[in-house]
């Protein structure tokens, strides 16, 4: 084309890397060659991303397919000199108590001399899907008083955030102060912090609770001819296939949209690499949490 008359080209779009690799020095004194590693091979590589995950405490360099994790981890130990491990990928569970309850948290110590005064009445239901932590009051005469209120609820949100059972943090839930107690003297934010957050604590024993896992909704893109394999290999990932259309941009190709747990998505590039003779390629976004299998 000439100077005058440019040739105007789409950008190409780089895919976004599927398969999860969790990465971990085996020692203290490889922690900083790992990361001086990790950061060179993203500055050098496009495709290649890097997670750190707060929930799990893991680091996940995401890659396009095994080999291509496979050069990356051989290119940490060969040209970096990492002694780097490969632990198997977490994934973040939650809880949810499993029906109402109404419930007592008391922290009282009295013992001579200023001591701790307060106890609250909560109420705890499940809520609604993605819908965090809710709270809220019903406080008649003051039997809390409102300057209280926020201290119950920033220790109920602590004890969430810390969870219950092995950690796991609750989410989903509507809390709500109808009553209490407190003490002239002996009452104190941090009083009835303690009896908010002791009160989830008793909600989670006195119901029982549920774990959550998450999930996942996906758009699989392949030839029409590999749909039924596809689709019969989502079916064994627990996954509720959603739609099948004609690819607008191909139409000797599909798009299969489905929703399915986290954990079955972790090897799905290989999987699907192998389902589909390498002409398969998804995408994927976060979708919430739903109860795991017991």
């Amino acid at each position: 084309s000439a100077k005058d008359d440019p040739m105007l080209m789409a950008p190409w779009a780089l895919p976004e890397p599927q398969l999860p690799v969790a990465v971990a020095a085996a020692s203290r004194a490889d922690e900083e060659r790992l990361a001086t590693g990790l950061a060179r091979i993203v500055a050098e590589d496009p495709t290649v991303r890097l997670e750190r995950r707060a929930d799990t405490g893991q680091q996940l360099l995401w890659c396009m397919g095994p080999g291509h994790a496979d050069v990356l981890l051989e290119r940490l130990r060969g040209r970096h000199g990492v002694d780097v491990q490969t632990p198997e990928v977490v994934v973040a569970l939650r809880e949810t108590i499993a029906k109402p309850a109404t419930v007592t948290g008391r922290h009282v110590k009295q013992s001579g001399g200023h001591g701790q005064y307060a106890i609250v009445v909560l109420e705890v239901t499940p809520g609604e899907p993605g819908s965090g932590i809710v709270f809220g009051q019903r406080v008649v005469g003051g039997a809390v008083p409102s300057t209280f209120h926020g201290s119950v609820e920033k220790g109920v949100r602590a004890q969430a955030e810390r969870g219950v059972v092995d950690g796991r943090p609750l989410v989903d839930l509507s809390v709500v102060l109808v009553d209490g107690k407190a003490h002239s003297v002996d009452s104190s934010d941090a009083a009835f912090q303690a009896a908010g957050a002791l009160g989830l604590r008793e909600a989670a024993a006195a119901a029982g609770t549920v774990v959550l896992e998450p999930w996942c909704e996906v758009e699989v893109h392949v030839p029409t001819a590999f749909v039924g394999t596809v689709m019969s290999d989502l079916s064994g990932r627990r996954a509720r296939v959603t739609g099948n259309d004609t690819d607008p941009e191909d139409d000797e190709r599909s798009v299969v949209r489905a929703q399915l747990p986290e954990v079955e998505l972790i090897g799905y590039a290989t999987a699907l690499r192998g389902v589909s003779h390498g002409t398969g390629s998804f995408t994927r976004r976060p979708l919430g949490f739903e109860p795991a299998p017991r």
